[in-house]
């Protein structure tokens, strides 16, 4: 019969403790419904990383490791994606745990970044810098074949900002094989979050009409019929004319 997993809710681990003999825990960055996301430092070069720990019951088999690990992998070229390094595991407890290693990239959570904004929110200038950075990161994660499906401001990573934004996308989800409906939703997601960067319903009636011909309302089928593909939604950012 097989083991369960054990039901591990918390690492709670410290500043100081190693995982594996290879790398020293610096803070904890995040957690999430997967596991906990860590900044360690390699203990032989001092090369800081990321490290995504499973908790067991969310990762049986190591499925959910395997899926962003090859995903990354396969995203590897598109400049928004985080890079993959390797997969380790270590002892907790008694139970073997898993965990995925990548580049650790410095930076501010989008939700943050808009907190310190004035009013909590992006003129609507600045939202189609930001709309159009993402845009044309999802585009080139669709142009191999993939989505991202799980966009909002607490995985987008907000690097440079000026004229324009310097991004990294955080954690994936699988909604199954890519398809023109992952497609569809990674759109409406980013629009989403164009909505919400210029601070939601609050504000919209006061937007100007570029930014509806954009938003359309949040109404999905809308949105599908004017731009099936980031592709489509960059070239309209790249051309729309403000009057």
């Amino acid at each position: 019969m097989n083991k369960k997993p054990p039901r591990i809710s918390s690492f709670d681990l410290r500043a100081g403790d190693h995982l594996s003999d290879k790398y020293e825990v610096v803070s904890r960055l995040g957690s999430g419904w997967e596991g906990e996301v860590y900044l360690v430092r390699e203990t032989g070069t001092r090369i800081e990383r990321t490290v995504k720990i499973f908790f067991p019951r969310r990762n049986p088999g190591n499925r959910a490791l395997r899926f962003y690990a090859r995903k990354l992998h396969k995203l590897r070229h598109c400049p928004v994606v985080i890079q993959y390094h390797t997969r380790d595991s270590f002892e907790f407890k008694g139970a073997k745990v898993s965990f995925l290693v990548s580049e650790y990239v410095e930076g501010e959570l989008l939700s943050d970044f808009l907190k310190r904004q004035p009013g909590r929110r992006l003129s609507a200038f600045q939202a189609v810098h930001l709309l159009h950075a993402l845009a044309t990161g999802i585009e080139a994660i669709h142009n191999v074949g993939e989505y991202h499906g799980d966009l909002h401001t607490d995985n987008v990573i907000v690097l440079r900002h000026g004229l324009g934004f310097e991004l990294k996308l955080l954690d994936m989800y699988s909604w199954g094989a890519p398809n023109a409906e992952n497609i569809q939703h990674d759109v409406f997601d980013l629009i989403r979050l164009f909505y919400d960067a210029i601070g939601g319903p609050r504000w919209y009636a006061r937007q100007p009409q570029e930014v509806k011909d954009i938003c359309k309302g949040l109404k999905r089928s809308l949105i599908a019929r004017e731009f099936r593909s980031a592709g489509q939604l960059s070239q309209h950012l790249e051309i729309m004319e403000w009057r």
